[in-house]
């Protein structure tokens, strides 16, 4: 027995090698020369991508701030509640307070997204860029792909920014945006909705505080007016982004059937949304040509794939969606939430 301990003394221990984080997934990008998003998939079977994550939030922060976006590809996430927790493991304190999605049946931090005809496109915005608190990130999970169709289109907005003449960047930042809208229940969200109470003072103390101008209608009906900018700075890359939802808000975004009904009907002031510089003033007609072909220029685009995640920071990278066929289940759900004066 003695000697059997002395011989078991000698042995010398061997170093085991353990799977790197690294080692741990794979990276690729859609195609040779692009950057975003940045493609996550399993380096090895049975990967439990959240603690994965969990382990290494600082080298996704980095690789976000990056690239602006990240899509999760074969991550073994089946449900809504396991995107709930990948959303969590980036950011524990998920936002549910917000009033333009409708919230899904399984979590209050869930969203659907945005109910739109399937026959009509969603523009390029940036999430919430338009009011005082916004967030600085956003997460899509696809529940169920469209037949036909149906991705959501994303940009650099670093790279949309460098895409204008510098002459409209300045008049951009010199004189802001003022965004216009009309809560008109039956029309749009109404404000009840939007602001989850049916107390005036409410909406109207929430309306102080956040510096928004507000009138109310007859028929119960509520215009807003704030202003914001167009063009901000990344709080932590310090670049400057094209950020707001002109595209989402401008009158001429609107089929011109439409827009000539809507017009007919309720006059330009009482439209649902529209966008002005922050003097009032129109954006004129080839300033939106050129934000539009800055938009299409940096355009990429993906097929959804089933369970797939795309996790945006919401002020380098905004998202459209394109037209579809069948059905199409995307879930949204957002963190990080920054206020601005």
């Amino acid at each position: 027995m003695q000697n059997k301990f002395q011989q078991f003394l000698k042995v010398k221990p061997k170093a085991i090698e353990l799977p790197s984080s690294k080692k741990l997934i794979k990276t690729d990008y859609l195609q040779a020369g692009q950057t975003l998003p940045l493609i996550i998939t399993p380096a090895v079977k049975d990967i439990d991508i959240i603690d994965w994550i969990k382990s290494n939030r600082q080298l996704l922060e980095d690789r976000l701030r990056q690239h602006g976006a990240i899509l999760f590809r074969d991550c073994n996430l089946t449900s809504i509640a396991d995107f709930e927790n990948l959303a969590q493991a980036m950011c524990p304190s998920l936002f549910g307070d917000y009033g333009d999605l409708p919230r899904t049946e399984i979590s209050d931090k869930v969203y659907g997204s945005t109910p739109y005809p399937a026959d009509q496109a969603i523009l390029f915005h940036n999430e919430s860029s338009h009011l005082n608190c916004y967030p600085q990130k956003i997460w899509f999970f696809c529940v169920q792909p469209a037949q036909q169709g149906g991705e959501t289109p994303i940009v650099d907005c670093r790279q949309v920014y460098r895409l204008l003449d510098p002459k409209l960047r300045k008049k951009l930042v010199q004189k802001q945006l003022m965004y216009v809208r009309n809560y008109i229940e039956g029309l749009d969200v109404s404000w009840q909705n939007f602001f989850h109470t049916e107390d005036k003072a409410v909406v109207e103390h929430y309306c102080y505080e956040s510096k928004i101008e507000f009138e109310w209608l007859p028929n119960n009906a509520l215009r807003t007016r704030q202003k914001r900018p167009a063009i901000a700075k990344h709080p932590f890359t310090k670049e400057a982004i094209f950020f707001n939802q002109i595209q989402l808000h401008h009158i001429s975004y609107l089929d011109i059937k439409i827009r000539e009904s809507l017009v007919s009907v309720f006059g330009t002031e009482n439209l649902p949304r529209n966008v002005y510089y922050g003097d009032g003033s129109s954006l004129e007609n080839e300033e939106i040509v050129a934000i539009n072909r800055a938009y299409q220029e940096a355009k990429i685009s993906f097929s959804w794939q089933k369970n797939d995640v795309l996790m945006l920071d919401n002020m380098l990278a905004a998202h459209s969606r394109n037209t579809y066929q069948g059905e199409r289940k995307i879930v949204v759900a957002m963190g990080e939430m920054i206020t601005s004066n």
